[in-house]
């Protein structure tokens, strides 16, 4: 009887799985975003044909949807049994936006392709089981974590400067940089934020802005109940 091992496919052989073809995917867009992202390219980061590779990621589309649930997965902070929902929302927020920060080559994907992993898909199961459990109705939970985490990558994308073009000085716009320049005359509540760093700390307006958001949650759901007592 022939050898099994001598049967194994070239990726078996090179202890190749779905995760570390992830993973090493996810270091080449860290290092040379999505445009150095090919699967010849990342066939030989691995050190086998890009043909191989398809064993483990269908097509580049599902290397792509892999991408993002590998981001959203590093990002789902550990479950605290009993945790209050906002905390819990609050805490899978920040942890999004370290992660995006750490992967900033990913968000466009974030942006533009929705989960549609299992993996990636837990994140969202549990801030729904959070809201539920605390008297969100089904619709209003997904319209929360919805909109939370829309925030969370839009907020990110806009820190790293997504989709912005930079001036020539290397300043996007709307930067400090560019707001000092205004009249001071004619602007002086933005020239004086732009002098003193005021509204400045990206991480403090995330803060400020993701609690608002989680806060307007429970008001708003609370309204249309009859009164917010329901939820905890």
């Amino acid at each position: 009887m022939a050898d099994r091992a001598g049967k194994r496919s070239r990726g078996e052989r090179a202890g190749l799985s779905r995760e570390l073809v992830l993973d090493t995917a996810l270091q080449l867009v860290d290092r040379e975003g999505l445009r150095g992202l090919s699967m010849r390219r990342l066939g030989g980061a691995l050190g086998v044909e890009a043909m191989t590779l398809y064993h483990y990621v269908p097509s580049k589309e599902a290397l792509l949807d892999g991408l993002v649930e590998r981001v959203f997965a590093e990002a789902l902070p550990p479950s605290v049994e009993g945790a209050p929902w906002q905390e819990q929302l609050l805490g899978y927020a920040a942890s999004l936006r370290e992660t995006l920060l750490r992967h900033p080559g990913v968000l466009p994907l974030a942006v533009t392709r929705p989960m549609a992993t299992p993996a990636g898909l837990d994140a969202v199961e549990r801030g729904l089981g959070a809201l539920t459990g605390a008297g969100f109705p089904l619709g209003r939970a997904l319209d929360a974590f919805n909109a939370l985490s829309l925030f969370v990558v839009g907020h990110t994308a806009a820190e790293v400067g997504v989709g912005s073009d930079a001036d020539p000085e290397g300043r996007t716009p709307g930067s400090a940089g560019s707001l000092a320049r205004l009249d001071a005359a004619r602007y002086p509540l933005l020239t004086e934020a732009a002098r003193t760093g005021t509204g400045a700390d990206d991480a403090e307006r995330f803060g400020f802005a993701a609690k608002a958001l989680v806060t307007g949650f429970a008001a708003g759901v609370g309204a249309e109940s009859g009164g917010a007592g329901r939820l905890r």
